[in-house]
């Protein structure tokens, strides 16, 4: 597996925290249970990079993202094979009635990621409640590919009763249903013998595991959802794909404009592309801090790293006065320059 910092240097903790500035940005609807998201923004020489691992996160597992903003902002991405990398919308756990507005938000997409087991509604209620979401999803867009997202929200009963009902909506794949790899391969193998036609993508058993490629050696997961702030950046990333030889998700770690940015550049290099990538998640935010947005056009975002036809959009840049509103008070301030300085350290000792 590639080292965090291949060939990247570290910059001191004063250079990355020259110019930084944490964000507060709130959101349409709570979604991977927060209202707000904040995100530490740093500015290299190759331009605008986000640091933004979820609160529970320690320095370890933070070194990750901040590795994967020292690419972004001091090294630069890849050339990419595609100037294009089509985009899903994503439905957070809303009311069945809430449906139509979360997908107007959007525009037309190729495919919908609908969230299901949300924490607290995993019983007979919450699975109703799952169904009639994607229900309406599929009565809305009959057209788009459909998958779920479960955060491994459910046991192993649940998730293969939940999904033999959810498959009579056409699934394209469901991303992990439940925790661990051991977990994803008992599922993967009862639903084969249930003659449920319904791939297992793995996320959190690649982004959280200390060996993201034991999902692949288990033959636990039919394709791997994969995030460049959690994996380390772009390149890191691309070893990890290559080494799964599983196709491949790209999706956000609910990232501004700036982090989405960084996974359109992985989605652009990419050998193949099968799937439609979770990139347009800017769109449940209620203000960002790009202006404007960073948001697809019918269907699809343009890479900003120039490719072999030369065709690229300008990388993504706050505006001076969106930093302003949504900039985090000083105490959000001070304890994010405290994660990075102690995510700095893993890295300095690796």
């Amino acid at each position: 597996m590639p080292p965090l910092l291949d060939g990247t240097r570290l910059p001191e903790v004063g250079e990355l925290l020259e110019g930084a500035v944490v964000v507060a940005q709130p959101m349409h609807t709570r979604f991977r249970g927060v209202t707000v998201r904040e995100a530490m923004l740093l500015h290299g020489p190759a331009g605008w990079a986000e640091f933004s691992p979820f609160a529970e996160y320690g320095p370890e597992e933070s070194a990750r993202w901040l590795a994967a903003a020292i690419e972004a902002g001091w090294q630069g991405w890849p050339t990419p094979v595609r100037d294009w990398v089509p985009v899903n919308a994503t439905v957070p756990a809303v009311p069945a009635a809430d449906v139509g507005r979360v997908l107007d938000s959007f525009g037309e997409v190729p495919a919908v990621k609908v969230k299901v087991a949300e924490s607290g509604r995993t019983g007979p209620e919450g699975v109703a409640e799952d169904v009639a979401r994607v229900a309406e999803v599929r009565r809305l867009r009959p057209g788009a590919a459909l998958r779920i997202d479960a955060n491994q929200g459910w046991d192993h009963a649940t998730a293969l009763a939940a999904l033999q009902r959810l498959a009579e909506h056409g699934l394209e794949y469901a991303e992990q249903p439940v925790a661990g790899i051991e977990g994803l391969a008992r599922l993967r193998e009862a639903l084969h013998a249930a003659g449920t036609p319904v791939r297992i993508a793995a996320d959190e058993s690649v982004r959280r595991e200390t060996d993201p490629l034991a999902v692949a050696r288990a033959g636990a997961a039919d394709l791997v959802v994969v995030k460049v702030q959690p994996l380390g950046g772009v390149r890191r990333a691309l070893g990890i794909v290559g080494a799964a030889g599983l196709d491949a998700v790209v999706s956000s770690a609910l990232d501004t404009s700036v982090g989405i940015a960084a996974g359109v550049a992985l989605a652009a290099s990419l050998p193949a592309l099968p799937y439609a990538c979770g990139l347009g998640t800017v769109a449940l935010f209620t203000e960002d801090v790009v202006v404007p947005r960073w948001l697809p056009d019918a269907g699809r975002l343009a890479s900003c790293v120039s490719g072999a036809s030369g065709a690229s959009r300008a990388r993504p840049v706050p505006d001076p006065a969106a930093l302003a509103r949504l900039r985090a008070d000083e105490g959000r301030q001070q304890w994010w320059r405290q994660r990075l300085v102690q995510a700095h350290g893993v890295l300095s000792a690796t």
